[in-house]
This record gives C-alpha cells, structure tokens and sequence, in this order.
C-alpha cells in the first residue's frame, strides 16, 4: 500500500468511527464527561459527530471514486453536511464557558 491508500484507509475509518460515536450518543442519550462540557446537550454532541463522521466518510469514498462528477457531487454533499455540523452543532468555545472572566479588551482565555 502506497501512502495515499494508507490516508484514504485511515480517514475512512475516522469517519466511521465519528459516525458510530455520534449515533451511539443520540440513541442512548449518553456522552463521555468530556465530550457533555464541550457541548451544550448531549443530542448537540451526537448530530456534530454523525455529520462530522459521514461527511469525512464521503469525502474519502469520493476521492476512491476518481470519478469527476460523481466526486464532485459526492464532495459537495460531505461539505454541506460538515458546514451544518459546524454552524449548528458546534462545540461551545472558551467565551461560553468563561464569560465570568471576562474583561474589556480581554478574550476570556482563562
């Protein structure tokens, strides 16, 4: 196996595992303690992880197709999917969680 069969293999089963990871959170409603601060719900967790994870897994599954339209089609369908999951589910960033510490001019890092 040549490097870019290793990167595809490798983002291909990342993808799954994100997937796999995210619709285990939405059918049991239950997420790591890390993965539930990161987040605001624990269904916010597993939409983000399921899109991020079947929009990775598409990108990899269009570039094996070395098939111009099909790839691009299929690229353009795994950006919307992780755009929604960044927009809509993303993680809670630092202000969110420290807004207490905030200051004028300060960006909350601590």
């Amino acid at each position: 196996m040549n490097a870019s069969t290793w990167t595809l293999v490798v983002g291909g089963v990342a993808g799954v595992g994100l997937a796999v990871f995210g619709a285990g959170m939405l059918v049991t409603g239950r997420a790591p303690d890390a993965t539930k601060r990161a987040f605001r719900s624990v269904r916010d967790a597993g939409w983000y992880h399921l899109l991020f994870g079947v929009g990775l897994s598409l990108i990899v599954f269009g570039t094996a197709l070395n098939g111009g339209l099909v790839t691009l089609l299929i690229s353009l369908v795994a950006i919307a999917l992780v755009a929604v999951a960044v927009v809509r589910f993303r993680p809670r960033g630092h202000g969110d969680r420290w807004m207490g510490n905030r200051r004028h001019g300060n960006r909350g890092s601590g």
